[in-house]
């Protein structure tokens, strides 16, 4: 059995990753492509509570640091767990947000040093990698406008500033011209018809490529 393939959706918070998740499992699915959809952080039960402390809007101060290795934590737990059994299986992986997210937001955003972030993600999948990254990018104004209107409450990192997501969208597309060949930029604040459309025609190159099951 050929190992699957794993595919990644990036974006900051309004971009439409959830809705574009569910459109690329879809689409692969219709082509034959058993799937394994799932999300960071989070992904297991464990994970899933460590979102929950990462996400909250709690008292108590959270360091950039601090936030940075919970993050790997629950990614160490996804990838031991979900990820790599999955794509072991044949299966592909189509995950809301990994690694870039974390250089994006801790890296970027908050000023993590690159070099702690590439050590942890080392120690954490050093051969892992995703085949495609689907950056979901639109400007930031925008983005979070549809965010806080989806919700009438926002968590811990919707709440920060405009110059937050500045920086996070800096450091996403910073991610995207080092890595053109992975990365590929979808136009979120276009139609929905013509995001689904970009999308389709990045998986169909996928599907095209020797291994494609």
């Amino acid at each position: 059995m050929s190992r699957g393939r794993f595919i990644t959706l990036e974006g900051i918070e309004g971009a439409g990753k959830s809705t574009a998740a569910a459109f690329v499992a879809a689409h692969l699915q219709a082509a034959g492509v058993a799937v394994c959809p799932t999300r960071e952080p989070g992904g297991t039960p464990l994970a899933e509570r460590i979102r929950a402390l990462v996400l909250e809007r709690g008292t108590e101060a959270v360091s950039p640091v601090s936030e940075t290795l919970l993050m790997f934590a629950a990614r160490a737990l996804h990838v031991e767990q979900v990820i790599r059994p999955a794509l072991a299986r044949g299966q592909w992986v189509v995950c809301d947000r990994f690694t870039d997210a974390t250089r994006a937001y801790q890296g970027s955003a908050r000023g993590v040093d690159a070099g702690l972030i590439d050590a942890l993600a080392r120690a954490v999948h050093a051969d892992l990698e995703p085949d495609c990254t689907l950056l979901l990018d639109l400007p930031v104004a925008q983005g979070l406008a549809r965010a806080r209107a989806r919700r009438g409450t926002t968590d811990r990192f919707e709440a920060e500033t405009l110059s937050f997501f500045e920086q996070v969208r800096s450091g996403y597309l910073a991610i995207a011209q080092q890595a053109p060949q992975r990365v590929r930029r979808i136009d979120a604040a276009a139609p929905l018809p013509a995001v689904e459309q970009a999308l389709r025609a990045v998986l169909d190159e996928l599907l095209r490529r020797p291994g494609s099951s």
